[in-house]
This record gives structure tokens, C-alpha cells and sequence, in this order.
């Protein structure tokens, strides 16, 4: 993971639509990213509608992302959950089979879908990715579907 955030972008008076899908485990984390994305977002999209939807855990995102894409207009889909590393191969396992499901909706959907699921060692390390502000995966989420967003619209032109 990087260790510093993507600029704002500049902010846009486009009216765009995002759905953001998050994981009900670990409701703290998720909740911060969460919150950082719609504060980042509101301060770069002011006129963005955000619906959020809630799934039972990272594993449940990606099915939730998919039908997403297929119902109504979208400009990006943002996929949030936080996986702990344990004892076994689970988290991995679980990670890995995320990360595969969310690129191939993305490809296969042409709308861009903002990976945040994301795989830790340990809950210092998902603390200062979901509720610090310094290294905010939610705030970079958002400045990230912004910029894909704009990006898609210019490609199609």
C-alpha cells in the first residue's frame, strides 16, 4: 500500500453517481472509511449522489458491486470491507477472491470499480488506513472515483 494519498483533484460541478458497497465487519473501520469518502467527496463533487448499500463481509462486496453496475446509471462503484490477517489462510484466501471478482465486474462492466477492501496485518494498521485522516483509504477512494469518472467520460468521447 502507498504511504501517501493521491492529490485532490479539482473540484467539479458535474453531477455524478456513485454507489458505495461496505462491509458490515468491522463496523468502526468501515464506518471511518466511510465517512471520510463522503467528506472528501462532498469537498470535490458537491453535487454527487451517493447511495450506500451494506453486505454482511468482504467476501458478500463483490456480488453487491456486480448487480450494481447492471442497475441504473453509475459513474463508479466503490467496494469497502477490512480483512485482518490471523492464523490461517483465510484473510488471504478471502482477499485474494475479492480483489479477482471486483477487477472482472470492473472489466466486464466498463464502469470503474474502486478497490478498498483491504487486507491487513493487524488493527494498527487498519486504524491508520480507515480512521486517521493521513492515510484514509476512504478519503483516497473518493478522489480516486472522481478522477475515474472524468477519466471514463473523456475515453468515450
Amino acid at each position: 500500500m502507498a504511504n501517501i494519498l493521491p492529490s485532490r483533484p479539482r473540484q467539479t460541478s458535474s453531477r455524478r453517481s456513485f454507489t458505495l458497497i461496505a462491509s458490515q465487519y468491522h463496523p468502526t473501520l468501515v464506518d471511518g472509511l466511510i465517512s471520510h469518502f463522503q467528506r472528501e467527496l462532498e469537498a470535490i463533487s458537491p453535487d454527487a449522489s451517493l447511495t450506500v448499500h451494506r453486505v454482511p463481509g468482504s467476501f458478500e462486496v463483490p456480488l453487491a458491486v456486480q448487480e450494481a453496475t447492471t442497475r441504473g446509471k453509475v459513474d463508479a462503484v466503490v467496494a469497502f470491507g477490512v480483512i485482518i490477517e490471523g492464523e490461517t489462510a483465510h484473510a488471504s484466501l478471502v482477499g485474494g477472491a475479492v480483489t479477482q471478482s471486483l477487477m472482472q465486474i470492473s472489466l466486464a462492466s466498463r464502469i470503474p470499480v474502486i478497490h478498498e477492501v483491504l487486507l491487513v496485518k493487524n488493527e494498527e494498521q487498519a486504524r491508520a488506513r480507515c480512521l486517521d485522516d493521513n492515510l484514509n483509504r476512504g478519503t483516497e477512494a473518493a478522489r480516486i472515483a472522481v478522477q475515474m469518472a472524468q477519466a471514463m467520460i473523456d475515453i468515450r468521447r
